[in-house]
């Protein structure tokens, strides 16, 4: 087999600040869009960050047309009346305001409005065909009003296909926005616990891709058009995913506890980025592999400050859940770079011996999940040891991450990850 020599270091551009939501007009005029699709959810349809866009997009003379049926946590079916909107809608630009759910529910749009295809056609394989998408969309502006998912840097779009009741999504360089819109004023309203998920979302995005299977050895591609966007660990990505943990160990627990913090606030929407530079290059593996089929298969569990209409496993908790056990798993396969994140974090890490690099990361990241408000673990959001085998099945076809984890996963280890999953501390 021959291994891959090169990498690729790709993202969108940032423009950060308290208020600069307020020049978006003035950049997607620049980008030459007269009529624009505005993406956001409806808990934000009347938010000042949604009216300050639209606003700000008018007054420079553009169209803007308010799309505000996202679903937090988007479906194939959301992605596809998304679709429909767009095509109907002819739009040069799209605009999303809001969380992953908007941000994914926009490059969804611009896609398949673009180019036209069955929703599968461009979904990661196994599960989808994993077609590369054949050219440049329209530009994406991205507006986070969450620090987490990063999104507004990455070509990544993540949605769970009913049928299966699991996670699956489209990565391609071709979604990723053109400009991410980083204001610290559109995270003033979060929820303790959505402000908890989404910065631990971040928390393990960089964990992740700093700790994911090193790019030099994946198999090669069988040209340059079909690299992955999720690449495996390299120099660069490393350099955002260790500052970005950095930052979050400093600004997250305040960030939760003082939403009037604005520099904790500021720091955390900063993290996202970096975090999203790091694994929108490098890719994540095994916490988030495995947190698709327990979003997917939630029963009856609304954490608070969600939505009380429907179940739900905020996307960051069922990330942060399965995090201890699985970098107790990986500490053997680079001992020295798993005690180099737990100092990152801010642990003691002085005569740690490498056989329990994983242990001391672990430990680190449980007491995190503490101190933000965390369940303890899948038991406590309704899971049981006898669903096991069908998070299992939900996991194995996600190649697109699994197979980043630097040590090699099959059912059984699954399994056992699964189990250790049940409480984190």
């Amino acid at each position: 087999m021959a291994f891959e020599t090169a990498f690729t270091m790709d993202t969108s551009s940032i423009k950060y600040g308290p208020g600069v939501t307020r020049e978006v007009g003035h950049d997607m005029k620049e980008l030459g869009t007269r009529r624009v699709m505005v993406v956001t959810d409806p808990n934000l349809t009347k938010s000042q960050s949604v009216s300050v866009t639209l606003e700000a997009l008018r007054k420079e003379g553009i169209e803007a047309v308010l799309f505000d049926r996202v679903s937090v946590e988007p479906t194939d079916l959301s992605f596809m009346e998304a679709i429909r909107f767009a095509k109907e809608g002819k739009f040069d630009g799209y605009v999303a305001v809001g969380g992953g759910s908007s941000m994914d529910t926009a490059k969804a749009a611009n896609l398949y409005a673009t180019y036209p295809a069955d929703l599968l056609t461009y979904v990661n394989a196994p599960i989808g065909q994993g077609k590369p998408v054949p050219g440049r969309l329209k530009p994406l502006i991205a507006i986070p009003t969450t620090a987490g998912t990063g999104s507004e840097t990455t070509g990544v779009a993540i949605f769970d296909l009913l049928e299966m009741h699991a996670k699956t999504g489209i990565a391609h360089r071709a979604l990723r926005p053109v400009m991410g819109i980083v204001d610290p004023e559109n995270t003033r309203t979060l929820p303790k616990m959505v402000a908890a998920c989404t910065g631990l979302d971040v928390l393990s995005h960089a964990l992740e891709s700093l700790t994911a299977l090193p790019y030099h050895q994946r198999p090669a591609p069988e040209s340059p058009r079909m690299r992955p966007a999720y690449q495996g660990a390299n120099p660069i990505s490393s350099i955002w995913a260790s500052r970005s943990i950095e930052m979050i160990a400093r600004s997250l627990v305040r960030a939760v506890e003082n939403p009037s913090d604005e520099e904790a606030r500021g720091q955390m929407l900063l993290a996202a980025s970096f975090a999203g530079i790091g694994f929108g290059n490098a890719g994540v593996h095994l916490p988030h592999g495995m947190s698709y089929p327990v979003s997917g298969m939630v029963r009856d569990y609304v954490p608070e400050g969600y939505p009380a209409d429907h179940p739900i496993v905020p996307h960051g908790m069922a990330v942060a859940l399965h995090a201890p056990a699985v970098f107790r798993f990986t500490g053997p396969a680079n001992p020295e770079l798993h005690l180099y994140a737990a100092g990152l974090m801010g642990a003691n890490t002085s005569g740690v011996p490498p056989e329990s690099a994983g242990e001391l990361l672990a430990g680190t990241i449980a007491d995190l999940l503490r101190r933000v408000g965390m369940p303890n673990g899948l038991a406590a959001i309704g899971f049981k040891p006898e669903d096991v085998d069908k998070l299992v099945a939900g996991t194995l076809p996600q190649h697109r991450v699994t197979k980043l984890s630097p040590r090699p996963v099959d059912g059984e280890v699954l399994k056992q990850l699964f189990l250790a999953s049940m409480t984190c501390w």
